[in-house]
């Protein structure tokens, strides 16, 4: 009998370790990068328009790899304008690799940051508490919305701090991905414990619209190799396994029948490409930039 399922946010080193090993094995900070080179800076062309500081809120900053990139393009597009930084980040662990990032970082002059260690939602607690509505020139979430527990909620909130040339970036998993067919088909069947819920592209525009909103939508190509998924008692398998399903141990406390459905699931089109006898996992993401 295997045991219970439990979420593996409920074991935060575990779930560190297997995010890292999901950065490794999958183009998803590339395909990022890629958007942050050739799209962002459209995106972010009116933001500092006239402005002496620009304000930047990053909602789920985690080690700061995406930020500096985002920081980057606009430092270079709003050259001597002095940038503050905020970042809304829950795990100490991520906040203290983001300083030692920054500590190593040589082009960051005239960038100020500021770590708030708290949820989306505690922030936006303080700040209401504080009686406090700070306006952002910028705010993006990239792969945070999971975590939240009303995502029109949390959308209509950061909303309502953009500036009036501001923007907001989402970047999150396609409607088009292979965790589209996984989640929709076993989400049920994971042991979330309200920590976690799925939430892809599909979803947003029909909660964009009813909220009223603007926004365009890009698509990001991005693959997971998870060949080592399907070797028995493999190491990093199992680590891979747990990040698809957020199961703490998926491939030991599985019932055996959901376990052998999934994988069975996994090695199919709708979640995967097989090449040179190696299996891909659809790993795409989408963008979206909503207008202020």
């Amino acid at each position: 009998m295997a045991s219970p399922m439990r979420s593996l946010l409920a074991d935060p080193d575990r779930y560190l370790q297997s995010f890292r090993l999901f950065l490794e094995r999958s183009t998803e900070h590339q395909c990022m990068q890629e958007f942050v080179e050739r799209q962002l800076p459209d995106v972010i062309a009116s933001i500092g328009n006239g402005k002496s500081t620009i304000n930047v809120l990053s909602v789920g900053g985690g080690a700061g790899e995406m930020d500096l990139q985002i920081l980057s393009k606009i430092r270079a597009r709003y050259p001597g304008v002095t940038i503050n930084n905020d970042v809304i980040e829950p795990s100490a662990d991520q906040i203290s690799k983001y300083k030692e990032r920054v500590a190593q970082a040589s082009n960051l002059e005239n960038i100020k940051f500021t770590w708030h260690r708290e949820t989306a939602h505690e922030y936006e607690s303080r700040m209401n508490a504080e009686k406090k509505t700070k306006k952002w020139d910028f705010i993006h979430m990239i792969q945070m919305l999971y975590y939240v527990k009303d995502v029109p909620a949390t959308i209509r909130y950061f909303h309502s701090l953009l500036e009036s040339q501001a923007k907001l970036l989402i970047i999150l998993v396609s409607g088009k991905s292979g965790w589209e067919t996984l989640w929709k088909k076993y989400g049920s069947s994971f042991p979330l414990e309200d920590l976690c819920t799925y939430v892809s592209s599909a979803d947003l525009p029909r909660m964009l619209d009813a909220a009223g909103l603007k926004y365009q939508l890009h698509e990001l190509p991005s693959h997971m190799d998870i060949t080592s998924c399907f070797i028995d008692g493999d190491k990093d398998g199992e680590l891979l396994l747990d990040f698809l399903t957020e199961t703490l141990d998926f491939a030991k406390t599985a019932p055996p029948e959901l376990k052998h459905q999934l994988m069975e699931e996994l090695r199919k089109p709708g979640c995967s490409e097989i090449r040179d006898g190696k299996v891909f996992f659809n790993n795409n993401l989408s963008v979206i930039v909503i207008e202020p």
